[in-house]
C-alpha cells in the first residue's frame, strides 16, 4: 500500500490538527482525538482483529484448566475435554497470521498516513513563515519539531487507539471470565485497581515536566550539532576545535542530565508498578490454593486464575508502561501545534496578482526597525528606480542595506511608509506571483546535493536543453562542465563543497539566468571572490542584468562603476546618491570611500 499525504501539502491533516488545537490548546488528548474524527472505525476495525490475534493467549488459561480438571475427574470426561480444549486452541491458533495482518494494515495505513500528512503540513507552513520567524527559531529545533515530535505523535496514537483499546478489552474479558466462575476471586481483583491508580497519580506530574525539559533540550541539542557542522571549516580555520569541543560536550552533558532524569523517573515508576502487582500475584495464588484446599474451586482452577491474575496484571502493568509514551507524545502534540498555528506567515491570499513585472519601484518615507530593537535600521528612505536601471547601495556594515534588499525581496514588510512595484503597493500584492519573476544572487550561493543541471534548473518545470545550455554558456560555465566527470549530470557535494567559490557563485548565476527575471537581486555577490574570480564573474553578471531593474548590494566600489544610480547609506538614511563620476566629483563620502580602498589594494 503507497501511503501519502491526501490532497495537496495543504492536508486535511493539517485543517483538523489547527482546528482542534485553536479549541483545545490546553488539552492535547482531544486535539489528537480530534486529529482522526470520522477514521475511529478504522482503529476498532484494528483492534478486533488484534483480539483475535491474541485469542490463543487470552483463552489457553481457561482451556488448560478445562483439560486439568478433566483429566482429574477421569473416564470418558476426561477424553472429550482434552479432545475439545486442544481442538479450540488449535482453531484459534490458525486465525493469528491472517487476523495479525489484517490488524497491523488498518494500524499502520492510518497512523502512518497520518504521520506522513503532518509533516507535510509542517513543511507548508515552514514555507510560509516568515524569515524572521525562521531567524529566530534555529533549523534544528525546527527539523526536530519533524521528525522526532511528529514520530512521537504516531507513536501515541498506536498505544493510544489501539495498545490502549487492547488492554481494555483485555482485561474486560478476563474479568468476565473470572467472574462466570467465581465472584469472590473477581472481586480480589478488582482491589488492584485503586492501588494503580495511586501509582499512576503519583507519578504523572514529574514525568509530564521531565518529557518537556527533555524536548527542549533536544530541540536545542539538534540546532546546536546543526550549528557546528556549518561552522567546522571556520572552526578549523581559527584552530578552535577544542573550544567548539568544550562548548557541544557542555550542550550534550546537559541533555544527557535531563534525559537522565526522565529515565529515571519512568524506571522508577514502572518498578514500583511491577513490584506493587507481583505481590498482589503471589497473594492470589495463596488465596486460590486454600479455596481449592477447602473444595470451594476445582485444582484446575488454580492454574486459570493465576494466568488470569498475570493477564490482567500484565494489562495494567502495560497501561502504566504507557503512560510516559502518552505524556511525551501529548508534549509533541503542543511543539507541532505551536508552528502549524503560528500566525506569523506571509499571506498572499486574496491579493493581486504581478503577471507582468516591469521593474519600477519607489519608495516613500520606508523605515524598518528589528523586533527587540531601539533603534531604526531604515529611515524615512525614499528613491525612485526606473525599470532596466542598475542601482548599486553601498556603505558600512550596519549601514542597512541588506535591510532594503530583504524589504524589496519582501522577506519582510515596511514599519512606517511603503514600497511601490510598478505603481502598486506592495502590502497588497501577491508575492509569490512577484518572486516568480526576480532573482536573488546572495554572497554565498545556496548549492544542494545534486546533480550540476538540478541546481542550474532549481524551480522550473521542465526546461529545455536549449535554455540550459544558453544560461550555462551565459555564465561562463562551459569550462566547467566540460571538466566535468559526468558533465551537467554531476552529483555535487553538500553546498557544492566540491566547487570553487567563482564556480559556485557562476552557477547561482547560471540559476539566475535561465529563470528570465525582470528584476535581479545581487546581495554582494563578488565580495567573497578573489581579483581574478571577481572579474570572470563581472562579465557574466553584465549579460544577467542587461536590460533588467537591478539591485546591487556592493563590497567592492570598483564593481558599479557602470551603475545607473548609486546610493551610499548611513545609519538607515541616504547620505549621497549619484552616478559613479558624479560621486566621484563630488569628492564627497563616496569618493573617500573608494580612495581608500584603492589605497588599501582592494581594486
Amino acid at each position: 500500500m503507497k501511503l501519502k499525504p491526501s490532497g495537496s501539502l495543504r492536508t486535511g491533516q493539517e485543517e483538523r490538527f489547527i482546528y482542534y488545537y485553536k479549541k483545545y490548546k490546553n488539552n492535547p488528548l482531544l486535539v489528537l482525538l480530534g486529529l482522526y474524527k470520522g477514521q475511529y472505525y478504522k482503529f476498532l476495525i484494528s483492534s478486533v482483529f488484534y483480539l483475535i490475534k491474541h485469542s490463543p493467549a487470552l483463552f489457553s488459561p481457561l482451556l488448560i484448566a478445562n483439560v486439568i480438571n478433566g483429566v482429574l475427574t477421569g473416564g470418558d470426561q476426561a477424553v472429550r475435554a482434552i479432545l475439545v480444549n486442544v481442538g479450540i486452541w488449535i482453531a484459534l491458533l490458525a486465525l493469528h497470521l491472517p487476523a495479525n495482518y489484517l490488524h497491523s494494515k488498518y494500524k499502520s495505513s492510518l497512523t502512518r498516513g497520518t504521520e506522513a500528512g503532518l509533516r507535510a503540513a509542517l513543511v507548508d507552513k515552514v514555507s510560509e513563515l516568515s524569515i524572521l520567524y525562521h531567524v529566530r527559531m534555529q533549523s534544528g529545533k525546527l527539523q526536530s519539531k519533524i521528525i522526532r515530535d511528529v514520530d512521537a505523535i504516531e507513536v501515541l496514537s498506536s498505544q493510544l487507539f489501539v495498545n490502549l483499546i487492547n488492554i481494555t478489552m483485555n482485561t474486560v474479558i478476563m474479568l468476565t471470565l473470572t467472574a462466570a466462575k467465581n465472584r469472590y476471586v473477581l472481586l480480589f481483583f478488582i482491589l488492584v485497581a485503586p492501588i494503580a491508580s495511586l501509582t499512576i497519580f503519583t507519578f504523572r506530574k514529574k514525568i509530564r515536566v521531565a518529557n518537556r525539559d527533555y524536548r527542549l533540550e533536544m530541540e536545542e541539542t539538534s540546532a546546536r550539532v546543526m550549528e557546528m557542522v556549518e561552522m567546522v571549516p571556520a572552526t578549523r580555520a581559527h584552530a578552535l576545535e577544542e573550544v567548539e569541543r568544550k562548548r557541544m560536550i557542555q550542550q550534550l552533558e546537559e541533555t544527557a542530565e535531563k534525559g537522565y532524569r526522565l529515565d529515571m523517573i519512568q524506571s522508577n515508576f514502572g518498578a514500583v508498578g511491577w513490584t506493587v502487582f507481583q505481590v498482589f500475584q503471589a497473594i492470589c495464588l495463596g488465596f486460590t490454593a486454600f479455596m481449592a484446599l477447602k473444595g470451594y474451586i476445582l485444582v484446575g482452577d488454580i492454574t486459570f486464575y493465576q494466568s488470569s491474575f498475570t493477564s490482567v496484571v500484565n494489562q495494567v502493568t502495560a497501561f502504566i508502561n504507557l503512560l510516559p509514551i502518552i505524556t511525551k507524545g501529548l508534549e509533541s502534540i503542543i511543539s507541532v501545534g505551536e508552528v502549524l498555528t503560528s500566525e506569523d506567515v506571509e499571506e498572499n491570499d486574496g491579493r493581486e496578482e504581478l503577471k507582468n513585472l516591469k521593474g519600477d519601484f519607489t519608495f516613500e518615507h520606508v523605515g524598518y526597525r528589528y523586533p527587540e530593537s531601539t533603534e531604526d535600521v531604515l529611515k524615512d528612505f525614499n528613491l525612485e528606480v526606473p525599470a532596466g536601471k542598475t542601482i548599486a547601495i553601498v556603505g558600512e556594515s550596519g549601514s542597512g542595506k541588506s535591510t532594503l534588499i530583504s524589504l524589496v525581496v519582501g522577506f519582510m514588510r515596511p514599519d512606517t511608509g511603503r514600497i511601490l512595484i510598478d505603481g502598486k503597493d506592495m502590502s497588497e500584492v501577491n508575492l509569490k506571483s512577484y518572486r516568480r519573476q526576480i532573482s536573488v544572487v546572495p554572497q554565498s550561493p545556496l548549492l544542494f546535493t545534486g546533480s550540476l543541471r538540478d541546481n542550474i534548473t532549481y524551480g522550473l518545470d521542465s526546461p529545455s536543453e536549449e535554455q540550459l545550455n544558453t544560461a550555462v554558456d551565459a555564465a561562463n560555465l562551459r569550462k566547467l562542465v566540460n571538466e566535468l566527470p559526468d558533465g551537467l549530470d554531476t552529483r555535487l557535494e553538500e553546498h557544492g563543497a566540491n566547487l570553487s567559490g567563482g564556480q559556485r557563485q557562476r552557477i547561482a548565476i547560471a540559476r539566475a539566468i535561465i529563470r528570465d527575471p525582470k528584476v535581479i537581486f545581487l546581495d554582494e555577490a563578488t565580495s567573497a571572490l578573489d581579483v581574478i574570480s571577481e572579474r570572470e564573474i563581472q562579465e557574466s553578471l553584465s549579460r544577467l542584468i542587461s536590460g533588467r531593474t537591478t539591485f546591487v548590494v556592493a563590497h567592492r566600489l570598483s564593481t558599479i562603476r557602470n551603475a545607473d544610480l548609486i546610493v551610499v547609506m548611513d545609519h538607515g538614511e541616504i547620505i549621497e546618491k549619484g552616478t559613479y563620476t558624479e560621486l566621484m566629483e563630488k569628492q564627497g563620502i563616496f569618493y573617500h570611500m573608494e580612495n581608500m580602498q584603492i589605497t588599501l589594494g582592494h581594486e
